[in-house]
């Protein structure tokens, strides 16, 4: 019966109305983290991976200053911003091009370097955005598995075909906050086609302090077939203006020059971009504040019993028990209770786990604190 009724609604009609292109419905949307609480109520907001600092006082200056010029259109080449961007890291500004955000410059490399029958690979756990930009290329995703939750070398390796346009490497990698050593990225540069563009997100990386990490500069800058991506919604706290960018060969810049919209990104992102990036008083606060708050997250959670993956992001993923009472569902369900909004994160592949921006010192005890009652209670 179940058979019969399956082929007949295979085989029913398509409504005689405007059709999406093959593959689009089969695209998952992206779903955002919460922003409120139960019944609307919100104290300490930590779904996002959002700064707890605010945003840098120039850049807020400076979108004041725009905002009384709203009627004319942006520098559509974002040259102030992209001179000030090369001038803090030492790039060429040719090399660089703006976004709406770095998912905006994800997207155009999907779009100008993929399409049907093409294949492009990303991690098991990798931001939910490289499927999407896969898919709605027309391209196929081909998914590699990670060894403790942290993007693996040789399996991508393994899984490199002459169908295989492209990479997508998060690193730091969200949701785990895991990494891979530069040796590492270097090894699986070197084991790549020359014709596959292998892609360095690196919007978390203002926040890494270990010897063996580097973003994707070297690379972008010496090699025609490395792309590194960053991010002003992170650590700069510019995520409601929407801006990124990206640095990599001049081939590919000039591609999705081609594609990318004539005036993609406002006039008050870039102002505002350009002076958050200038900002390195606000910028070291904010390490700072992370670099105390991140192992005390982490230790408080740990104490509780809750198991932690060792991050290098401004967040943290905790696993809990897989037992009635106690799972990572029912502690959502309890810290929304308590105006605390985390990050339940069962479409990356991870159902018994949250995800914990590092926020004020108010917020990250009360999150603490609410979950030790809700593990003494269960």
């Amino acid at each position: 019966m179940n058979e019969m009724i399956n082929v007949k609604q295979d085989n029913a009609p398509k409504p005689n109305r405007p059709q999406p292109k093959a593959g689009v419905l089969d695209i998952a949307p992206y779903i955002p983290g919460k922003s409120k609480g139960t019944h609307g109520k919100t104290l300490h907001k930590l779904s996002s991976n959002e700064t707890p600092l605010g945003t840098s006082p120039g850049a807020r200056a400076a979108v004041d200053a725009v905002a009384e010029k709203l009627e004319l259109y942006p520098d559509g080449a974002a040259t102030e911003l992209r001179a000030a961007i090369g001038e803090v890291y030492g790039l060429n500004p040719d090399r660089i091009i703006c976004g709406a955000g770095s998912d905006e410059v994800l997207s155009l490399l999907a779009y100008g370097y993929l399409g049907p029958g093409d294949e492009a690979i990303y991690s098991e756990h990798g931001f939910l955005v490289y499927d999407i930009a896969i898919r709605a290329a027309g391209a196929t995703p081909v998914i590699a598995p990670e060894k403790g939750l942290t993007t693996d070398v040789d399996a991508i390796l393994e899984r490199v075909t002459a169908k295989t346009k492209m990479v997508f490497i998060a690193n730091p990698n969200n949701p785990t906050g895991t990494y891979l050593p530069f040796d590492e990225i270097k090894r699986l540069h070197e084991g790549l086609p020359d014709n596959v563009l292998l892609v360095l997100d690196a919007a978390y990386a203002e926040y890494v302090r270990r010897n063996d990490y580097e973003s994707g500069m070297e690379l972008a800058a010496t090699t025609e077939n490395v792309f590194m991506t960053r991010t002003f919604s992170k650590i700069y706290g510019l995520a409601n203006l929407r801006l990124g960018w990206g640095y990599g060969p001049s081939h590919v810049i000039d591609a999705l020059n081609r594609i990318r919209g004539p005036f993609n990104i406002s006039g008050v992102a870039i102002a505002a971009g350009i002076a958050a990036v200038k900002d390195r008083e606000f910028i070291a606060g904010a390490v700072e504040h992370n670099d105390k708050w991140l192992p005390w997250v982490a230790a408080e959670m740990e104490s509780l019993g809750l198991k932690v993956t060792p991050s290098v992001g401004n967040f943290v993923l905790v696993h809990f028990p897989d037992e009635a009472g106690k799972t990572a569902v029912e502690a959502d369900a309890y810290l929304l209770e308590q105006g605390c909004v985390l990050r339940l994160v069962g479409n990356y592949g991870l159902p018994n786990a949250l995800r914990m921006s590092i926020g004020t010192e108010e917020a990250n005890r009360a999150v603490v604190a609410h979950l030790k009652d809700f593990l003494s209670k269960a």
